[in-house]
């Protein structure tokens, strides 16, 4: 198969490739600048320099290449800039949706997130709504999500790829990350998230996992999945793991147990329904082997 992967570039797109490579397809991935396409053409793919923003031009690639499945791997997250990565949800899925239609393609697999749920007392399963009445922040990254789903599901072939928190290589929890960094007290790291040691409960999955569920949903039914490990768990548990695999001190348990009704974490009995299985089962063991 012909496969282009847009935003080869982002932590996932970095996994994916060498995986849908070394299973023998053609693939073509995109990145905004010429050190990051260069870095595709070094991993062994087809690169195209295209901001997702530009609707032409992203056209344009995509029907070149005529691909026969699209990867929405898109995501604009370095500058930890909520808002820049919102937009790239709402607009860069709708160019994408649009180029792929356009070039006669039906198979899309998107990278979304399992942290958009409503409130509820347990892990939450892909049957459960989005928190789409969240105030302020949270609402607006809902939002943005929502949009990236619903346009990616006018596609007949749309698989939306659930994630938990992403640790391992080129993600905030990687010992060189921005949540480490926070852990060990750096000056300047910032990123979207927490390291508070408190009740809130989230799930997490590993670059490597989530690439490889990205291959096999190549031929799963369209609609969303939980892609996630095995454990969901409050922060308390884990922050104290995650600082000790980076080196850095681990921070002062909060006392309370209440939790925001959201951050429940996320189950993975649909993926694993369909023969997925996270290669690295739980964070415990996770954190220790990058």
């Amino acid at each position: 198969m012909h496969l282009f992967v847009a935003g080869a570039g982002g932590a996932v797109g970095r996994a994916l490739l060498p995986r849908l490579l070394a299973a023998g397809h053609r693939v073509t991935g995109t990145s905004r600048s010429d050190a990051g396409a260069e870095r595709v053409r070094a991993a062994g793919a087809e690169a195209v320099r295209v901001d997702a923003l530009d609707a032409a031009a992203l056209r344009e690639a995509v029907v070149t290449a005529a691909p026969d499945a699209v990867f929405h791997m898109l995501t604009d997250l370095s500058a930890a800039d909520g808002p820049a990565n919102s937009r790239l949800r709402h607009e860069g899925t709708r160019n994408l949706v649009d180029a792929a239609g356009a070039a006669g393609v039906g198979r899309l697999v998107a990278q979304s997130i399992s942290w958009a749920y409503a409130p509820g007392p347990d892990p939450a399963g892909e049957s459960d709504p989005l928190d789409l009445d969240a105030p302020a922040t949270r609402g607006a990254t809902v939002a943005a999500v929502a949009a990236l789903e619903r346009i990616s599901a006018e596609l007949p072939q749309a698989v939306v790829l659930r994630l938990g928190l992403l640790y391992g290589p080129g993600t905030w929890y990687a010992p060189d990350g921005a949540a480490s960094a926070t852990l060990r007290g750096e000056p300047g790291a910032r990123f979207l998230g927490s390291v508070t040691p408190d009740a809130a409960v989230s799930s997490f999955v590993h670059v490597d996992d989530a690439a490889s569920a990205a291959v096999a949903a190549l031929d799963w039914p369209a609609g969303p999945v939980n892609v996630v490990d095995d454990e969901p768990a409050a922060a308390r548990d884990w922050v104290p793991a995650l600082a000790a695999a980076v080196g850095a001190p681990a921070p002062e348990p909060v006392a309370s147990d209440e939790r925001p009704g959201w951050a429940r974490g996320a189950r993975n009995t649909l993926a694993r329904s369909r023969g997925w299985h996270p290669g690295r089962p739980t964070w415990r063991t996770g954190f220790t082997e990058d």
